[in-house]
């Protein structure tokens, strides 16, 4: 049997809901296939653990979403089928080992007066870094949020060269590539500051020595000040169904269970695709596109397992072969029986905090993942869902949600010297809970009642991330590494511009496309704008 939509999306992440939102609001008739049997890639919410208990399972926080020019365009037809927004205007905090906290607020005013009580001059030097943001925002984001080789751009460009001339070009981009390092180095003396900034760069795939990290590190700074930390009420599932029932109200349709297994390519054009059903939810083996075919996946299925060789030129196919992946990531999901009591009470009601010491303390877990060991200290993301939506537990009781993005995805050894490590250096049940285990310890330091209040707790290694989401590679969460060499114009492939593939009507988009990773849409929404 044989269906025809004007185009077809294979998988369900941000950025393929975004982009089958906005097509179908314009009128052309869309089609999501997603393999998994929930819609949504990385964004799922499940009762985890406990009854009672919804965990946002991968994806959790949406700064970049509320911010980004899909939620502008849809956010009020996603508002009118259930999506609500709760924030708070203490975003994130860190605490170190010598049990110092530093929050930030979204009111800039107080920032500046706790940066300048830690260190003078520490708070006017924040100021002055948040200004400048406000007067490159608009390139900024732009650059982000665009298609760079169009004429569009280009335009961009030039408006930029006319304003700031050709060395003040030049400065923008030089001091652009600073890293995470140089930037806090320079800026602020209070150690407390490092630690509250440069675990933030992981969340963009990078560490705190790479080129660009520091500007990374200024654009999310700017971002939680100005957007704080918004979650959706009841859970991030809430959004799918938003985005499902937008869709749907536009004519067109989403459905799970359905890999797709080949894109048909009919005189040079992508015409459809050729799929396994994985269930009875639908006899339909092959569904034909009349306009184009959209893929959210990574570059080697696309290139690999997607498109018959003969429309992969041997050049790609090196390029694909050599995409490079990132660190590994653990999420563990705690059901707790009491609300957790922090050792400094004003943490209690922070969105996210990071236990770290600052930029060394990153950059020595990079380095012992990066070769292979597990961490003997790395950065501890504790996320705090049930203290800005309560609704996500029963009264009285809590989730947290702890991320961490410093492992590897195969084991050669332990930092710590305390965990045995399989011959082959797989992620096995016991090597997953020991290091848990681990964590638990560390952050019960940190909140004392953590671990007389656990009810129960679900643990995923690199390799469970690796089964639950076809495009997270050994664990990397952001669908490839981040890195120069593989980000802008260089993301997913060198010899590939913007959006296209080797095959006319045939778009690529996902993380693993420029403007990478990030719960944003943006790469979706991108695609979009440019077919309708």
């Amino acid at each position: 049997m044989s269906t025809v939509y004007d185009y077809i999306i294979v998988g369900s992440g941000i950025n393929s809901l975004t982009c089958a939102a906005l097509l179908a609001k314009k009128g052309h008739l869309v089609c999501v296939l997603e393999r998994n049997d929930y819609l949504g890639g990385c964004i799922k919410t499940e009762e985890l653990t406990e009854p009672g208990f919804k965990h946002d399972v991968l994806s959790a926080w949406h700064p970049l979403f509320v911010t980004s020019p899909s939620y502008v365009e849809l956010g009020d037809d996603l508002a009118k089928h259930g999506l609500v927004y709760v924030n708070t205007d203490k975003p994130t905090a860190s605490i170190n080992a010598s049990k110092q906290s530093c929050i930030m607020s979204t009111a800039r005013d107080e920032n500046i007066a706790l940066f300048n009580s830690l260190s003078e001059g520490d708070g006017d030097r924040y100021a002055q870094t948040m200004q400048e943001m406000e007067q490159d925002a608009e390139f900024t984001f732009e650059l982000l949020g665009s298609e760079l080789i169009r004429w569009s751009t280009l335009r961009l460009f030039w408006k930029e060269l006319r304003k700031r001339k050709l060395q003040g070009l030049l400065q923008f981009f030089g001091y652009a590539m600073s890293s995470s390092r140089d930037w806090l180095t320079n800026h602020f003396q209070s150690e407390r500051i490092h630690a509250l900034f440069a675990p933030w760069i992981l969340h963009t795939g990078l560490g705190p020595d790479a080129n660009f990290s520091g500007a990374m590190n200024r654009v999310i700074a700017f971002s939680l000040e100005v957007a704080g930390m918004p979650i959706v009420k009841g859970g991030s599932g809430n959004l799918v169904t938003a985005f499902e029932g937008l869709i749907s109200e536009n004519g067109s349709k989403l459905y799970t269970n359905t890999h797709v297994s080949e894109v048909i390519v009919e005189n040079g054009r992508a015409r459809g695709v050729r799929v396994n059903v994985n269930d009875n939810s639908s006899e339909l083996t092959t569904f034909k596109a009349r306009k184009g075919v959209i893929c959210n996946v990574t570059p080697d299925q696309l290139y690999r397992d997607l498109l018959s060789t003969e429309y992969v030129p041997d050049q790609i196919k090196k390029e694909a072969q050599e995409y490079t992946f990132g660190r590994g990531d653990m999420q563990i999901h705690l059901a707790l029986n009491e609300i957790p009591q922090w050792i400094d009470p004003e943490l209690d009601s922070v969105a996210m905090i990071h236990l770290s010491d600052g930029a060394d303390s990153v950059s020595k877990a990079i380095n012992q993942s990066e070769r292979g060991q597990l961490p003997d200290n790395c950065t501890v993301v504790v996320g705090q869902p049930t203290a800005l939506d309560p609704t996500r537990a029963p009264e009285g009781k809590a989730i947290l949600w702890l991320q961490l993005q410093e492992l590897p995805s195969v084991i050669k050894g332990d930092a710590a010297g305390q965990i045995d490590i399989p011959k082959n250096g797989e992620w096995t049940e016991q090597v997953r809970e020991q290091y848990a285990d681990r964590i638990i310890e560390r952050l019960n330091d940190y909140i004392p009642n953590l671990k007389s209040s656990i009810l129960s707790r679900v643990v995923l290694s690199p390799a469970d991330l690796a089964n639950l989401n076809i495009n997270l590679v050994g664990g990397d969460p952001y669908s490839g590494h981040c890195g120069m060499q593989q980000f802008f114009a260089w993301r997913p492939l060198k010899s590939i511009k913007n959006h296209d593939t080797t095959v006319k009507d045939l778009y690529h988009i996902g993380a693993s496309t420029h403007p990478g990773p990030g719960l944003g849409g943006n790469s979706g929404y991108m695609v979009a704008k440019h077919l309708s």
